[in-house]
């Protein structure tokens, strides 16, 4: 089989795309990479055997990669291929990106430790949860600008080196909304209701799925309002903010994902809060 290899540089970006997302390609990002002209059939892009996002647009096809965190800086591949199942190596350079440290503290000790049967139970939440995230469904046109989905300020971002009691602890997967509890949850896109759990540390989640990888999970809710495999409009009353899992308050904790990574939903978002929080408020007590 030919195997060639091409560039990412050889197809700038228009930077004025609205129906495509940022293109950052930074750990946490997304990267947006025109791709050959594959004669008008829809080619498959994978990265390291993983089906990667295609869609068209303005007359071409592009290949939309969501960059896990811990991705080194340098030169990555995509797999590329078209019509006549021609291999094509895609190389794109991913650049360092330093995310700030959060402070927070957690009250409960066991949501900072937890006990050895809760640790099985966690086990088990996310290894069903990350089940649903590497899930493909086929969608031609997924809708790739969010709306903000709840009245209130951001007040933790994505990415952040979280430090729960003075103990490191991953990196913040999502961003985080401020807002009383009861505040309405909105759908950031057309989806489909992927799953509902009610998880350890997420407490009520809801999992939306916007097709071919692309997943909206909200964590933290008082109450779903929709049901499992239900298809929802762009700004559809989905549930309402609470306090379940691990959190210190009423807030909304958002992660967009991503051929199986979470990424920064800022790179999707076509209108951001009313309010943002001071920058000041990076080292609060807060979400967990």
């Amino acid at each position: 089989m030919r195997l060639m290899l091409l560039m990412a540089f050889m197809f700038p970006l228009a930077a004025a795309a609205a129906s495509l997302p940022k293109d950052e390609p930074v750990p946490g990002g997304v990267v947006v990479i025109q791709l050959p002209d594959s004669g008008g059939t829809q080619p498959v892009v994978t990265r390291k055997d993983r089906r990667i996002m295609v869609v068209e647009h303005a007359g071409h096809w592009y290949a939309i990669a969501g960059i896990p965190l811990a991705t080194p800086p340098g030169q990555h591949m995509l797999l590329f291929r078209d019509a006549d199942s021609t291999a094509r190596q895609i190389r794109f350079n991913v650049s360092p990106k330093v995310y700030p440290e959060q402070q927070l503290i957690i009250k409960n000790p066991q949501l900072v430790n937890p006990t050895p049967a809760q640790l099985r139970r966690i086990k088990r939440e996310q290894s069903h949860l990350q089940g649903v995230l590497d899930s493909w469904v086929q969608q031609p046109a997924p809708q790739l600008g969010f709306l903000w989905p709840a009245a209130g300020p951001e007040t933790s971002g994505f990415g952040l080196r979280r430090v729960l009691n003075g103990q490191p602890r991953s990196p913040h997967s999502g961003i985080d909304i401020g807002a009383p509890a009861g505040t309405a949850v909105r759908a950031p896109a057309d989806a489909v209701v992927a799953d509902l759990g009610d998880y350890y540390f997420c407490g009520k989640t809801l999992t939306l799925d916007l097709g071919q990888g692309l997943y909206s999970v909200y964590c933290h809710l008082s109450k779903i309002t929709v049901k499992r495999g239900e298809r929802v409009q762009q700004g559809q009353v989905v549930g309402a903010i609470g306090t379940t899992g691990r959190t210190t308050g009423p807030n909304l904790h958002w992660t967009v994902s991503l051929n199986g990574t979470p990424v920064d939903p800022h790179a999707f978002l076509i209108s951001g809060p009313a309010v943002r929080a001071p920058a000041a408020a990076q080292k609060v007590s807060g979400r967990g």
